[in-house]
């Protein structure tokens, strides 16, 4: 029995998603845990997931905090505030509204990792839990987590104000927090679908370059200093500059890295991160470390004392010290403060944009065929990483082969940095599934 996926359990409410499995995982979780946070993202579906989780957990004898609507990094956050055994956020992310989710946050704001996950795949399997009796239920308390939050941003930023025009789109989620604190700190905040609403009526929720076009296009057009994009429940952060330039992922990264770490240190990044970030940061004596994707994995290794910074260009943004979930609202102050003492254009201008290609290959038993790449890679080359497909380095370029997580599909990308290399480097990446599909 496979539930978990890189973010926990995901899928269509109604198929993947029940009331019957929320009601479950309540039932497995509440086993050895004396309190649970809870927390959900706008959609519809999350109201009564939320009560089918609870009454598992109360069942079980489990106190419950409930935190209501909440970005999924206040309700993992929360677990350690509130001295919680557990924290689980109803939630998507970034996926339409006909999806649901449950993800699980253990006390150091650090998600389920595999072992976790195991243990309560394990008892749903088997139906390993047992109510309280009848009169031993867990209790509920809310608990307004979302100022909590704040507070913790405003101490974090280790500054008291920002005179800064910043366009905030909500993406009708829960990353309200987010306007809270940057108008504490005096900054002139605007936002676009700013009303909390789970089918996302203003854009798909995930934070795109194509679905923040909007945003773009307002900032770019007005005295605005910065934009910021959320996704349903404020994990991913995404960033545009005065000029209406939306960032990519690994620019963002590479900056939020170097602003974070020092000459010795380590950022973790997953494995198909560009080449790019590694070259910015070397000019300063940090390296990376590299992980499988998923921001699970990213946390894990930014558990490691030398590792400031962890993050992922889809938008998962971590600073260990603070917490080992990706903070969405925390990143968008962040980058807001970056920009008020340094525009975001001047920076991004010195981080270098390297040619990176990337395709998709239909594959029928794509375990065996990724298999089979692995053997043929390791006995062709010295610099490979499997850590998540198979990495391979080659000083000037690596490529990268993986399967989907969803799909009969393995994905090849390519990156060095010239464009007639990047091709060259991808062309040798689909020799080599070609020949593992002989």
């Amino acid at each position: 029995m496979t539930l978990f996926g890189t973010s926990g359990i995901r899928g269509p409410v109604g198929e993947t998603v029940t009331a019957d499995l929320a009601l479950s995982v309540g039932r497995a979780l509440g086993v050895d845990c004396a309190r649970v946070v809870v927390g959900r993202d706008p959609r519809a579906s999350g109201e009564f997931l939320q009560s089918a989780l609870v009454a598992g957990l109360r069942e079980s004898g489990t106190d419950v905090v409930d935190v209501g609507v909440a970005a999924t990094p206040t309700v993992g956050r929360a677990v350690g505030w509130r001295d919680a055994d557990a924290g689980v956020s109803i939630t998507a992310s970034h996926n339409p509204p006909e999806d649901n989710g449950l993800k699980l946050w253990q006390p150091s704001g650090q998600a389920f990792d595999g072992e976790g996950q195991e243990r309560i795949e394990g008892r749903l399997a088997d139906g390993a839990f047992e109510p309280a009796a009848w009169d031993d239920a867990g209790s509920v308390e809310t608990w307004n987590a979302r100022s909590r939050h704040a507070e913790a941003i405003r101490a974090e930023l280790d500054r008291e104000s920002m005179d800064s025009r910043v366009v905030v789109d909500v993406g009708n989620g829960a990353g309200g927090v987010t306007v809270d604190v940057l108008q504490a700190m005096g900054c002139h905040v605007e936002t676009l679908n700013g009303q909390p609403d789970g089918a996302f009526p203003g854009r798909p929720s995930e934070p795109t370059a194509e679905n923040c076009q909007s945003l773009s296009t307002l900032v770019g057009a007005s005295d605005a200093d910065i934009g910021i994009a959320h996704d349903g429940d404020a994990d991913r952060m995404r960033a545009v500059a005065a000029d209406g330039t939306y960032l990519t992922g690994d620019a963002t990264l590479a900056l939020f890295a170097r602003a974070a770490a020092e000459a010795g240190q380590r950022v973790a990044v997953p494995v198909d991160t560009s080449l790019a970030v590694a070259d910015y940061l070397a000019e300063i004596d940090v390296g990376v470390e590299y992980t499988p994707v998923g921001d699970v994995y990213v946390a894990e290794a930014a558990e490691a004392p030398d590792v400031a910074f962890g993050g992922e260009p889809s938008g998962a943004w971590i600073w260990p010290d603070h917490t080992l979930c990706p903070d969405g609202p925390l990143a968008a102050c962040t980058i807001a403060a970056l920009d008020a003492d340094r525009p975001l254009g001047e920076r991004i201008a010195e981080v270098p944009t390297y040619p990176i290609r990337r395709d998709s290959v239909a594959v029928e038993a794509k375990a065996a065929v990724m298999e089979r790449v692995r053997e043929q890679v390791l006995a062709e080359y010295d610099d490979v990483t499997t850590l998540d497909g198979v990495r391979v380095d080659l000083g000037d370029a690596w490529f990268l082969l993986r399967a989907s997580g969803t799909q009969s599909l393995v994905r090849v990308t390519a990156e060095a940095r010239e464009a007639s290399r990047a091709d060259e480097v991808l062309a040798v990446a689909r020799d080599c599934l070609a020949d593992a599909r002989k």
